[in-house]
């Protein structure tokens, strides 16, 4: 086999085992997969029975593919005592609480921030809603799919850390959409670049052979 051809494959191969690894190809959730879920958290709050009822049919109206959480986030100013957080822990601290359950969880499951940034304005477009003026924190995250949402929150770890998060929010919102385009999707960033830098060294190797 020639270095070029080498060279190819091996960068052919490097994309699709990350490919099979960011991407869910377990297709839609099944309903049995659903009750799984449902039996694991059924004495677990997850903010509401609306709340409840709403993830639950985002779980059965699934579609296979990934989604992005937007997230628009209040720090409270004044976070009440919980257990497990440092004595007059601020809100940023017990957000830090929760996330360190949550990065490395996301991560682990092809699962990461796409934007996180600090507030620098109070809303600018606001309609049909109030006490939305004013916002810290907005944020973007990424999942690979309902399923992988599924496993995260399921973890009995997850709600030992929720309670930090809702303590450190003054309030919150977060919808989740399937984009129709995402330029950031690292499918395409990283098949852009294996492909440049691939070409670079084959035309580096096509020079040096007689």
């Amino acid at each position: 086999m020639s270095q070029r051809l080498a060279l190819w494959l091996g960068c052919a191969l490097l994309y699709g085992i990350f490919v099979g690894w960011y991407t869910d190809f377990g297709g839609p959730l099944s309903e049995a997969e659903i009750q799984d879920f449902v039996a694991k958290t059924d004495d677990r709050d997850l903010g509401g029975s609306a709340t409840r009822e709403t993830l639950l049919e985002f779980l059965r109206n699934d579609t296979g593919r990934q989604f992005l959480m937007i997230n628009a986030v209040d720090l409270a100013k004044n976070p009440p005592t919980i257990a497990g957080a440092p004595p007059n822990a601020d809100a940023q601290t017990l957000i830090d609480l929760y996330m360190e359950y949550m990065i490395p969880e996301l991560l682990s499951n092809a699962s990461h921030p796409v934007v996180v940034g600090k507030s620098v304005a109070n809303s600018l477009d606001l309609l049909g809603i109030e006490g939305a003026e004013e916002w810290s924190d907005g944020a973007i995250m990424r999942y690979r799919s309902r399923r992988t949402l599924m496993d995260i929150i399921s973890n009995p770890e997850f709600y030992d850390r929720h309670d930090f998060k809702l303590a450190g929010l003054e309030k919150t919102i977060a919808f989740p959409i399937e984009p129709r385009i995402h330029l950031g999707d690292l499918r395409l960033m990283l098949g852009l670049l294996l492909l440049a830098a691939t070409a670079l060294i084959d035309a580096r190797l096509a020079r040096r052979q007689p």
